[in-house]
């Protein structure tokens, strides 16, 4: 499909990984012997982007110093406090203001940690997005322990209502299973008109970027929900064993796809 305008990404990669038992940024924990946020770069490329932003903060270097290599095809943006998702991609701002100015400039948002990102995922998030003109395509997954996850609140007829935060939803919500992985595409504009409108949690004292939809709706905006995110995608890396489970999967996806690689050039010299 021609998407019109430009798509690039922010790519989140600002927080600590306290639960990993560990001072580093958690996005530069190795998977598959790289510094797991440059699958996420990877898949960025893969699918078309023409910029990639990464918001950095916590031990910021360690960040930079890992996607070295990528040169500059990666930006930075720098989030000095630790003030949620939403605050995050504002501190990205200053580097759209050309792409601001008008409707059709397509963006990812996505987190630094969640290493089995496909491409092929990200493209039919962006066909969507562009095919129905949305302001924001948001991609669910359901999953069979959602805990820990943001819930897509649907109302009866089954429509999109919101995201809710796993630590604001009701004992009904938490039985949900459809859930938010953070893969989302935004029109820029939308996106960078609606984060001022964000407030603060009141529990957490957090901007989150979950907010934006819902605000998008409420203001007449389009909002597209789309499951399509495998749920073997959506493992969480918060511990140490986590980090070995993800590895595993990403290790085996590789070799599968050297060993179809390898099928696919032996089949072409028979």
């Amino acid at each position: 499909m021609n998407h019109t305008g430009t798509t690039t990404a922010i790519i989140l990669a600002a927080g600590k990984g306290t639960r990993m038992r560990s001072d580093l940024p958690k996005v530069v924990f190795e998977i598959g012997g790289r510094p797991m946020v440059c699958s996420v770069v990877d898949a960025c490329l893969a699918a078309g982007c023409t910029r990639i932003v990464v918001v950095v903060g916590h031990k910021q270097e360690l960040v930079r110093s890992a996607l070295a290599s990528y040169g500059e095809r990666v930006e930075y943006a720098v989030q000095d406090q630790q003030l949620g998702t939403g605050h995050a991609v504002t501190c990205a701002a200053g580097l759209f203001e050309r792409e601001r100015q008008s409707k059709g400039h397509n963006v990812f948002v996505l987190c630094g940690d969640g290493p089995l990102i496909r491409k092929a995922t990200l493209d039919t998030v962006l066909n969507k997005h562009a095919g129905s003109k949305a302001d924001a395509t948001l991609a669910t997954a359901v999953i069979d322990d959602p805990s820990g996850y943001g819930r897509i609140a649907r109302d009866a007829s089954g429509r999109f209502v919101a995201i809710v935060e796993q630590k604001n939803c009701t004992s009904e919500q938490l039985g949900i299973r459809e859930v938010n992985p953070s893969y989302y595409c935004f029109d820029v504009k939308s996106l960078f008109e609606a984060l001022p409108r964000v407030t603060r949690n009141a529990l957490t004292n957090e901007y989150y970027l979950t907010d934006v939809p819902a605000l998008l709706m409420s203001g007449g905006g389009r909002v597209e929900v789309i499951e399509a995110v495998p749920a073997e995608d959506v493992l969480s890396i918060n511990t140490p064993e986590d980090l070995a489970k993800v590895d595993a999967i990403y290790r085996m996806r590789q070799e599968a796809s050297r060993h179809g690689v390898a099928a696919h050039q032996h089949k072409g010299h028979s």
